[in-house]
């Protein structure tokens, strides 16, 4: 089925409708908030918050627009509102059920990007993401931040300007 028909049934009230549209779009989202929060039940609840905000404002998407973007600058304004949140600044716990650890020779290299990410604002890191991360093509990030190509490729390129200060370049040798 094509995106625009399911589109139209999903705004005439359609729940399936809705979710053959989300379906393709949750595990970019996912990866966006787990990016932005560092968090996986903050980006799992943003990622809720965020489909039943698009499920609300169906109506508001416009005919002939793909769903990805518009649907990911959702998740963008869940994650801000969530890292604006009181208790997020308060309290974190760490996430117990820790993941496949990556080899030793990379947890170094691992270390200084997340911590030159985590420094990052959260509007670089919300660029970076969509770009090189999720693999999204420049038009859709202009999509997801409502700007012109160009002003989003600048937005790539002031990105990687604040990100490169907080890598250490090592030279072997």
């Amino acid at each position: 089925m094509s995106e625009q028909g399911a589109l139209e049934r999903a705004k005439a009230g359609n729940g399936p409708a809705f979710e053959e549209l989300l379906a393709p779009v949750l595990d970019p989202a996912f990866r966006l908030a787990m990016t932005m929060l560092d968090d996986r039940s903050a980006a799992e609840d943003a990622v809720q918050e965020a489909a039943l905000k698009a499920w609300r404002k169906l109506d508001q998407i416009r005919a002939g627009s793909p769903m990805r973007p518009w649907f990911l600058a959702i998740v963008a304004n869940e994650c801000r509102s969530a890292r604006r949140a009181r208790w997020w600044n308060v309290m974190r716990f760490p996430d117990l059920r820790a993941e496949s650890a990556p080899p030793p020779d990379t947890w170094a290299d691992r270390a200084d990007l997340q911590t030159a990410l985590g420094n990052l604002a959260p509007h670089h890191l919300l660029v970076l993401t969509l770009y090189y991360h999720l693999d999204l093509p420049i038009d859709e990030v202009a999509r997801v931040f409502g700007c012109s190509e160009g002003a989003a490729r600048q937005r790539v390129h002031r990105a990687l300007a604040a990100l490169r200060p907080g890598l250490v370049l090592e030279v072997n040798g």
